[in-house]
């Protein structure tokens, strides 16, 4: 395997191309597996074509921190389409498909800078180098591309003057910054738009949490308990997988009504301190730091299994669960045993998305508003940014029923449009019973 050269320049289509990646020569293999995502992208395609035609991000240079996944690089290829220059780096150490990485620099000419396992020194470099392509919008997914800027590389902050945030967690930590008054340009909170959380969150993380807990352990979901940290989006599609595999739920809140909402959803909710010595398998989706702790580790069962589906591995308190083992070894790719007290506790990926780092993450079906969204976004921002204040926004409604109209037509659904009287009705007071 070749080693990966730092920002080293690889050629596409007879261009230097800058990135760092583990191997160029996985550029085939990666390039065939965007094509597949691609098929089942039909609204990033159509909006692909149209940016092709108008070129309206032409002059553009995007600083991008994702998920560096087959999806992500159909994102890519549509700014890119677009007129924009383009500059990936991962938003996860463990989240980085190295065939992917490789395809976009060497087949697509887009900077790429990721590689899956990276350390968190290399993960850091990555962003800084896409801060020095001197961008005017940021894309992040947690937030990390953005403070940096805001903190370490505040000399580049001058040439943004907008950006978009895939995730709830980022959408967090950019509320705090505008609230400090902090945050130096406005941000569209991509995660808020109804055809992003709804689906993707509930449908993409639901499937693909249960499918990367799957491929690492092999495990029977059937007939398990399951716990569950967490009833937002994400929880509530993960509780539905899990159900539906046939396991007894089990689901931990600090929110009153989402608690409530799900025990009427069907679900056993209790502390965590309850579902401890209970749970087989336990899976955070908080975006909360310490969910499980000390005393959950202490009070779980010989051989329970340990997860995170939340955007930073801060949810499961490693350092905790590392201080109080007698041991710890490798037993399976991306499963990592603890003996705590002469039990084992089984963490898996590092505490990392279990999604993205055992598994593919979200099916491209899904991702495929949630990236149609970022795209219209990024268009708007070019056209709108400079009257807009230095705070985070919601997708404008119009964009987020574009898509879902786009996603609609592309599944051949038609749908009912108000009559005039209809219309009439619904805008006059007047008429009662």
């Amino acid at each position: 395997m070749a080693s990966p050269k730092k920002n080293g320049r690889a050629q596409a289509n007879g261009q230097a191309v800058a990135g760092h990646v583990k191997d160029e020569r996985l550029a085939r293999d990666g390039r065939m597996r965007i094509e597949w995502a691609e098929r089942n992208m039909p609204v990033l395609r159509a909006i692909r074509a149209r940016f092709a035609k108008e070129r309206p991000l032409r002059g553009m240079r995007i600083a991008a921190c994702l998920h560096v996944t087959t999806e992500t690089a159909n994102l890519a290829r549509t700014l890119q389409a677009g007129g924009a220059e383009v500059f990936l780096c991962g938003s996860n150490p463990l989240s980085t498909q190295d065939d992917v990485a490789a395809a976009l620099v060497a087949h697509y000419g887009i900077a790429t800078f990721a590689i899956k396992g990276e350390d968190h020194k290399t993960y850091y470099s990555h962003i800084v180098s896409c801060i020095e392509a001197r961008p005017h919008l940021t894309m992040d997914d947690g937030c990390d591309l953005v403070t940096v800027l805001h903190t370490k590389k505040k000399a580049y902050l001058r040439d943004v003057f907008a950006g978009t945030e895939e995730t709830s967690t980022g959408v967090t930590r950019l509320r705090a910054m505008a609230s400090s008054k902090v945050l130096k340009y406005p941000v569209i909170a991509i995660n808020d738009a109804d055809t992003k959380h709804l689906f993707d969150n509930r449908y993409g993380t639901g499937q693909s949490t249960m499918d990367g807990v799957i491929r690492a352990t092999n495990m029977l979901v059937a007939g398990a308990t399951v716990v569950i940290a967490g009833y937002g989006w994400c929880g509530r599609g993960l509780a539905a997988r899990a159900k539906g595999m046939g396991a007894t739920v089990l689901v931990t809140e600090i929110d009153p009504v989402r608690a409530l909402e799900a025990q009427m959803d069907g679900y056993q909710v209790i502390s965590m301190a309850e579902a401890a010595p209970r749970g087989d398998l336990f899976i955070t989706v908080t975006g909360n730091k310490s969910v499980l702790r000390r005393e959950h580790f202490a009070a779980m069962k010989d051989g329970a299994i340990v997860a995170n589906s939340g955007h930073f591995n801060v949810e499961i308190d490693i350092p905790a669960l590392e201080r109080m083992s007698s041991s710890r070894r490798a037993v399976r790719p991306f499963v990592e045993e603890f003996r705590v007290g002469g039990k084992r506790v089984n963490l898996l990926g590092e505490g990392r998305l279990i999604n993205l780092a055992a598994a593919e993450g979200h099916p491209a079906m899904v991702m495929d508003m949630s990236f149609a969204n970022q795209a219209l976004s990024v268009e708007y921002l070019k056209k709108k940014a400079r009257t807009l204040k230095k705070n985070v926004y919601v997708v404008p409604k119009n964009i987020d029923q574009e898509v879902a109209r786009l996603k609609l037509k592309s599944m051949n659904i038609a749908i009912d449009t108000l009559t005039a009287e209809q219309v009439k009705y619904l805008s006059t007071w007047a008429e009662g019973t």
